[in-house]
């Protein structure tokens, strides 16, 4: 059998396996998007077995050690299952309107799951967190990026010192958090497949004992190896798209809680952005205003071009 079907092989196996090994085989096909970034002691650890156990079951199933194995595992993980096969599993046989009722009802499953699984004190400590914080620094990658930026759009409105990194290198993301301290907050945003740049940015924020906040699936997700506060919510990737509802919603959570929790700076800072915005005229000419049910557009800066123009 081809080694790099690990799972594969270690469905071979494991009629002859031991206790300790089937529970590691066990934990493998069930977190193998989390499996793939631990390394064989982090593995011992959360099913209860030793380092040198986990090395002995990569060796067991016949490869060169456990590097060996978990190359191998990163492998088909990567080539699981394409885009276009799972959609294709999922929505193949079904019609456009079963497919509308499958997704929003399937989106609303994952609210309600998060619901479930979110730790109010960890909600809390986030929003003290975010409150305390000297600068705070939020990262998401690929799909989570737009998360990333929705929350630091909505931060930087209500607060100051709020910087979302837009990198394409771990050495870029350094450079930009290079003067982050235990005065600081750090939010990484990291759902499967997970992003070593967010895993790597957390453990540097964690290094220089910033105060990080991460968003992610699970418990078990690498994301928390680095994170003193953890926002679990319902994440699939079941199509073309990442289904982000539930953490979005999570998201809006944290900035109507720190809206509620610091009222008079939120209001001063939005003050302040109401006057720029009519000082400088920012919304001329950019939205449309309903009056009496009528869209009613503001034409006053093109019809004053056209005077100077007579």
């Amino acid at each position: 059998m081809d080694k790099i079907d690990v799972i594969g092989v270690i469905d071979e196996f494991y009629p002859s396996m031991s206790k300790g090994h089937k529970a590691i085989a066990n934990y493998i096909k069930e977190y193998y998007d989390t499996a793939v970034f631990m390394t064989a002691a982090k593995i011992g650890e959360e099913i209860g077995v030793s380092e040198s156990t986990v090395v002995r079951f990569a060796s067991s199933l016949g490869y060169d050690g456990f590097p060996d194995f978990q190359s191998c595992l990163a492998s088909w993980v990567k080539n699981r299952m394409n885009n276009v096969q799972k959609i294709g599993a999922k929505y193949g046989n079904s019609s456009q309107s079963q497919i509308i009722d499958s997704v929003l009802k399937g989106d609303i499953e994952r609210i309600n799951d998060t619901l479930t699984e979110l730790d109010p004190n960890a909600f809390e400590a986030a929003i003290d967190a975010l409150l305390q914080a000297k600068k705070v620094y939020i990262t998401g990658i690929r799909a989570c990026a737009p998360l990333a930026e929705f929350l630091a759009f909505y931060l930087n409105m209500i607060r100051d010192d709020v910087v979302c990194l837009t990198t394409t290198s771990v050495s870029e993301t350094f450079e930009q958090m290079l003067r982050i301290d235990n005065n600081d907050a750090f939010v990484g945003i990291s759902f499967p497949r997970y992003s070593m740049r967010t895993l790597k940015a957390m453990e540097f924020a964690s290094d220089r004992n910033a105060k990080v906040i991460s968003i992610t699936d699970s418990i078990h997700s690498p994301m928390c190896m680095y994170s003193s506060i953890n926002l679990f919510s319902r994440s699939d990737m079941v199509s073309v798209v990442d289904s982000l509802v539930a953490p979005l919603s999570v998201i809006n959570a944290l900035v109507v809680a720190f809206c509620l929790k610091a009222p008079e700076e939120v209001k001063e800072n939005l003050n302040k952005l109401e006057d720029a915005w009519a000082n400088y005229q920012v919304y001329l000419n950019d939205e449309i205003n309903f009056i009496n049910d009528e869209p009613m557009v503001d034409y006053s800066l093109t019809k004053d071009k056209g005077n100077k123009q007579e």
